[in-house]
């Protein structure tokens, strides 16, 4: 993995996939270690983020590195024109690794193919989101002790959420059956079925949110994102189509646990945290011990 970027998860083999699983664990238990030392990363955020960024950033700490960038494009020169070219190859001249974030779709790749220094694809509009994913599989791993033939259930957006489609991709590989639950004009698109029909994993589609849900060993919710819509009557059409509540979890599987990228809007009621099925922001805090392990991976410290 030493110097590779990950744009898409995709380009993780199953092998390297459950190597940054293993080497999460290590960090997990012994975080703060000097592996950085010396070391400057980039962290190029073009649109808003929270969770992401500051992971990353906690993790650089953690692992003893320099941080340099930006948390918002108009404080970059390409509030001044400057093109996605210019701007990757002047940073890569400043440090050894690149965390992007970007609202267009492919311009992580892109960046990887410009840049001298491995590019870490910290989500690129509706494409991919390989990092989350790595996290996601993390979690799925300490909660089920195994990332093999799990019921996974995905709820909400799945036409414009990047995470969901990584996470597809990702877990092709475990033998995995889908369900996935949203409204017609959110529907996972066709070339992800197309993947797993290649791939030979069961999949069904749902419009109702109802008790389907106690076969789930996972329970991955996503938020309408409003920022995906150009029209903002359809997004008021869909904004609160589900809704996961308390009472809902009655009955079912005592493994189940209930994942969320985060944020959240209404799509999981407050009533639900207190759930020991509740893992979303446990799983918030695995990204810094993954992210740990991406980095040290690609950087070749591990």
């Amino acid at each position: 993995m030493k110097n590779k970027s990950l744009v898409s998860i995709s380009d993780f083999t199953k092998e390297e996939i459950l190597r940054i699983v293993e080497l999460a664990a290590e960090f997990e238990a012994n975080p703060n270690q000097k592996l950085l030392d010396g070391k400057v990363v980039s962290s190029l955020f073009f649109e808003p983020s929270t969770r992401t960024r500051l992971s990353f950033e906690t993790a650089i700490n953690r692992l003893g590195g320099g941080i340099i960038g930006f948390t918002d494009s108009s404080s970059s020169s390409t509030s001044k024109g400057e093109s996605l070219n210019d701007t990757i190859k002047m940073v890569s001249n400043y440090s050894d690794l690149i965390v992007m974030r970007h609202p267009l779709e492919g311009s992580a790749r892109y960046a990887s193919e410009v840049s001298d220094v491995p590019v870490i694809n910290a989500g690129d509009g509706a494409n991919q989101h390989p990092t989350q994913t790595l996290l996601d599989l993390y979690s799925i791993y300490k909660t089920q002790g195994t990332l093999e033939n799990l019921n996974i259930f995905l709820v909400g957006d799945l036409k414009y959420g990047r995470t969901v489609h990584s996470l597809l991709m990702a877990m092709s590989q475990f033998n995995p059956t889908f369900n996935f639950i949203s409204p017609d004009s959110l529907k996972m698109p066709d070339e992800y079925k197309l993947f797993l029909d290649k791939q030979g994993i069961k999949y069904y589609e749902h419009l109702e949110f109802t008790d389907i849900i106690e076969e789930s060993d996972i329970l991955y919710m996503t938020r309408v994102q409003r920022e995906r819509f150009s029209d903002p009557i359809e997004y008021e059409k869909v904004k609160n189509v589900y809704v996961l509540r308390n009472s809902m979890l009655d009955n079912t599987k005592d493994n189940l646990r209930i994942l969320h990228p985060l944020p959240r809007v209404n799509e999981i009621h407050t009533d639900v945290d207190a759930n020991p099925k509740a893992y979303y922001f446990e799983q918030a805090e695995n990204g810094v011990y993954a992210r740990m392990a991406i980095m040290a991976s690609i950087l070749g410290l591990k």
